[in-house]
Order: structure tokens, then C-alpha cells, then sequence
């Protein structure tokens, strides 16, 4: 019987990760996978120590984004899924930008704020002209860490854009030109394994510019086209991950964009959506992935 760990964040206390975490853990134990729900703060972050702890164990599902425990998981012999480097392009946007950018993964026009730092802030914000010149208004400012559409704002003019900076203080961040035919809609696509296994399409119902079930938007069954269901496949390749939720927009001709990527993406909405389990899914790519070993 394979053993695996399910690596969880010691301290998110939800029910809404609980249930993703049963669902995981459900689809293990119908496969015959002894799978063990192991937290983050649980483990000694220390290779060496790591290393006589991962002896018996198989795999992990890594659901976490502590990409430095992820590392030294990796580095104490353990096989992650997603593994450290694809967790760690994902969590950071600018950095997830980058690589769909340079990969050719059609995205929104998209500059990343440069590097400055604790104490020192953005005390010259004339980077934000040239942004800004590019981009136009409305634009989207997103953090460069953050879940759930919170983290991101929308700024309206060249002043409102500022406030937003100096809130910010030293945080990293990224402009992005405002897609106004996606404007409180998106896609979201599970790809598993390199196929896309379920797609819903996110709307806003109060008018707000996201469409995150999580901030009250509503979600439907969706079939995709096959630009959309390319466009998904060929990010999460880009980023080396076994599994994603990539969140695409609707272009001003219909084009696919990809908005954002998930590493470890909460499914639980595109199941009642869609009625599809994608728990069952990992678990079957986790499988394949291990007989090839």
C-alpha cells in the first residue's frame, strides 16, 4: 500500500480547506493509498532531520505554500506533488507572469513593481508613468502574494493608482492591463496530469470587477473551447505543475488570457458546479506517477 502525506498549513483553521483536505483523503483511501493529514508545523524544517522522516513514505500532496519547507522535503528525498519550484512560480504572481510570458502563454499586458524594501517603501513612483502609459485606466494592482481575488484592486486613475502603491509600503506587486470584456467573469479550468478535467465559469452578481466564489460570485457548468482548454494546459505545463486551477478571462475578441494560476486550487465550488470530483483526479495522476517510477 503506497503511504503518502497530505502537507497542510498548521495554522489556516477552515472549513473550507477542511473539506478539500476529506476530499483528498477520501479519493485516497477508495484507491487503496494510506494517506495521512501531516501539519506544516508538525515537521522539522531541517533536511537532515527530514530525511529519516520521509524514509517510509512514498509521496506528498503538498498543500501548502511554505516553498522552503517544500525545498527541503524535496532535498530529504521525497517526491512532492506540486513539487517546490512549480508552488513557488505559482504563489508569486509577478514571478508566474514572467514564466507565462517568456513561454509564449497569452496573458494580460502585465509590468511588476521593482524591488525596494522594509522601511524604504516606493519613495519614487515615477516607474508608475510608464506603467501607466502602457496599461491605461482602469488597471488591475495585484500583490504579489495573495488568494481569493483579495489582494487586488483596481485603480481608476494615475491618483487612485498611487494610493494604492503607498498602501502597500514595501510589498512587491503587478500592474495589468484591465480586461473589460471579462470585467466580473472568468473561467476557471482544473487541468490534471496535462488535460483539462473540469471547467465552470465564475461571475460577479454585485458588479465587482472579480468573480471569486470565495468574495460572492456564483459559478456554473462550463465547456470550454478548445483555445480556452489549450490556453489552461499550455500554463500549468509552463509552470511544471501536476495539477492547477488556471483562471482565464474572456478577451476582447473572445481570446483566452490566463489571469492567475492555483497550485493547490480549492475545488469544492467546481464540484457542485460541475459535479465532477477533481480529488479523484489528483489521486489517479499521483498513481500513474508513482507505477512510473
Amino acid at each position: 500500500m503506497p503511504k503518502g502525506w497530505l502537507i497542510v498549513n498548521s495554522f489556516i483553521h477552515s472549513s473550507k480547506f477542511d473539506g478539500i483536505y476529506s476530499m483528498l483523503k477520501a479519493s485516497a483511501d477508495s484507491r487503496g493509498i494510506d494517506l495521512r493529514v501531516v501539519k506544516s508545523g508538525s515537521l522539522p524544517h531541517s533536511v537532515n532531520a527530514l530525511r529519516n522522516a520521509v524514509k517510509d513514505v512514498n509521496f506528498a500532496l503538498f498543500w501548502d505554500k511554505d516553498v522552503i519547507l517544500a525545498k527541503q522535503l524535496e532535498a530529504a528525498g521525497l517526491r512532492l506533488f506540486n513539487s517546490a519550484s512549480a508552488v513557488e512560480k505559482c504563489d508569486n504572481k509577478a514571478l508566474t507572469a514572467t514564466v507565462l510570458e517568456a513561454a509564449g502563454v497569452p496573458v494580460p499586458e502585465t509590468y511588476c513593481s521593482p524591488l525596494t524594501f522594509e522601511g524604504v517603501g516606493y519613495n519614487d513612483t515615477a516607474f508608475l508613468d510608464s506603467a501607466a502609459e502602457r496599461l491605461g485606466f482602469p488597471m488591475v494592482v495585484k500583490e504579489n502574494f495573495g488568494s481569493f481575488g483579495a489582494q487586488v484592486y483596481l485603480a481608476e486613475s494615475r491618483e487612485a493608482l498611487e494610493s494604492i502603491v503607498e498602501r502597500l509600503g514595501s510589498k512587491g506587486f503587478v500592474m495589468q492591463k484591465f480586461v473589460e470584456s471579462s470585467r466580473g467573469r472568468d473561467l476557471r479550468v482544473n487541468v490534471v496530469g496535462g488535460k483539462a478535467v473540469a471547467t465552470a465559469v465564475r461571475y460577479s452578481v454585485s458588479g465587482d470587477f472579480r468573480s471569486n466564489v470565495t468574495a460572492g460570485g456564483r459559478i456554473l457548468p462550463y465547456c470550454p473551447d478548445e483555445r480556452q482548454e489549450a490556453a489552461a494546459v499550455a500554463a500549468a505545463e509552463a509552470l511544471d505543475l501536476d495539477f492547477a486551477g488556471v483562471d482565464v478571462l474572456f478577451g476582447p475578441s473572445g481570446e483566452p488570457l490566463i489571469c492567475e494560476v492555483n497550485s493547490n486550487p480549492h475545488f469544492k465550488s467546481t464540484l457542485e458546479a460541475t459535479g465532477r470530483d477533481i480529488s479523484r483526479d489528483i489521486i489517479a495522476h499521483v498513481l500513474k506517477c508513482l507505477r512510473r517510477r
